[in-house]
């Protein structure tokens, strides 16, 4: 079973934002993927309750020692005792792939983080904030530096973010044993 990390702004988020949350939420759980988040508010609430909604199984990876900072949508809380940083760090070691829907500071943090650890990452450009810009930051528009050490994806909807990160499943984890040096290529 796929682990699909989703990762975005936490706090007030707007109504499309929200609805884009949902629907890949819904989309995970529609198909038998894990969601796992950082368990607290924004993007992260919106697209638990949309997996939630779903029927699916949503896992927050949480900051500090107590549920108290978790959404409603969460079926097994996870409590780190570390800050938002290092909480960070286990939802996306924990992830398969990664989804990112719009973002802040935070969220660039764990797009580096994905990007040094070679984890696919799926970014969400209609998404705004960090989503938005980081296409045309980037290194020939698909890698954070000159190393390429995973090709960042992009796509415009809840539809094509699940299709890529099923097609990325290949390339990681589970029985197949193998790393995704981009979408096209597979290395042992």
């Amino acid at each position: 079973m796929i682990r699909i990390g989703v990762i975005g702004q936490s706090g007030d988020i707007s109504p499309e934002v929200r609805q884009l949350a949902e629907e890949i939420g819904r989309e995970i759980a529609l198909r038998k993927a894990v969601l796992l988040t950082g368990g607290t508010n924004g993007v992260m609430e919106a697209v638990s309750f949309g997996a939630k909604s779903a029927g699916g199984l949503v896992v927050g990876i949480l900051p500090g020692d107590t549920l108290d900072v978790g959404n409603n949508y969460i079926d097994v809380p996870i409590t780190t005792g570390m800050g938002y940083d290092y909480r960070s760090l286990i939802l996306v070691h924990s992830s398969d792939v990664i989804i990112m829907i719009g973002g802040g500071n935070g969220t660039l943090g764990e797009l580096s983080t994905a990007y040094l650890n070679r984890k696919p990452v799926i970014v969400v450009e209609p998404s705004g904030g960090w989503a938005g810009k980081i296409k045309a930051l980037a290194h020939d528009g698909c890698y954070l530096d000159e190393r390429k050490n995973v090709k960042i994806e992009y796509v415009d909807n809840a539809q094509d973010a699940l299709d890529m990160a099923l097609s990325l499943k290949r390339c990681v984890g589970g029985a197949e044993k193998a790393v995704c040096k981009d979408a096209e290529t597979l290395e042992e």
